[in-house]
């Protein structure tokens, strides 16, 4: 018996209907896309088994729902089958993308929480000196500019990050080391630029 489809023609069918015809409906969830993977590979569970390193029964248990995959073990399938996955907002239907790799990390090394919006005051002073009623404040801060390490906060209250976000947006990402140093240079400009100038009049309240 053959595989065809009883009664119909393939010069009968649109091309998306001979994709289906071909393909299948691809609802499976994550079993069906395993599925689709080795029918790519053309191989068999004990044939994926071997490729990750994996016994037969483990892929078996991914295909029936019993268990899934970890995250670096599909990103391999993935590769191995050379398909890229694209992620898009359900009611935008914009692209999402991963948060970069390259952004700004606190002073210990260790990342700003993903969830909060970053902005630069300054130039970092330690906490000690951030009275400014000691020469301690200004040198720290020129020490921070030549330097290039700004000082960078984010709003910890949720409350806080709604009303921020209704004003300014929301940011798509944190900022890279290098953006926030350009943001605190910007900000050293505006300061400077609205310093009086020598010989200029005091301005007086109408």
């Amino acid at each position: 018996m053959s595989g065809g489809t009883v009664g119909v023609r393939a010069a009968d069918l649109t091309e998306e209907e001979l994709q289906w015809l071909h393909m299948g409906p691809c609802d499976g969830g994550l079993a069906g896309l395993i599925r689709r993977i080795r029918r790519i590979l053309d191989v068999s569970q004990r044939g994926l088994a071997d490729l990750l390193g994996v016994s037969q029964s483990v892929v078996a248990r991914w295909e029936t729902e019993r268990t899934s995959p970890r995250v670096s073990v599909l990103q391999l399938m993935l590769r191995l089958a050379g398909i890229a996955v694209a992620l898009h907002d359900e009611e935008s239907g914009e692209s999402v993308e991963p948060m970069r790799a390259d952004g700004a990390r606190q002073r210990n090394g260790s990342r700003y929480p993903a969830h909060v919006d970053l902005r630069v005051t300054g130039w970092w002073v330690p906490r000690a000196f951030r009275m400014m009623t000691s020469i301690d404040y200004f040198t720290s801060k020129d020490r921070s500019r030549r330097l290039g390490i700004p000082s960078v906060h984010y709003r910890s209250c949720p409350h806080a990050r709604r009303t921020e976000r209704m004003i300014f947006g929301t940011p798509v990402d944190h900022p890279a080391l290098h953006q926030l140093r350009a943001e605190a240079e910007h900000l050293d400009d505006e300061r400077q630029a609205r310093r009086p100038r020598p010989g200029t009049p005091p301005r007086h309240a109408a």
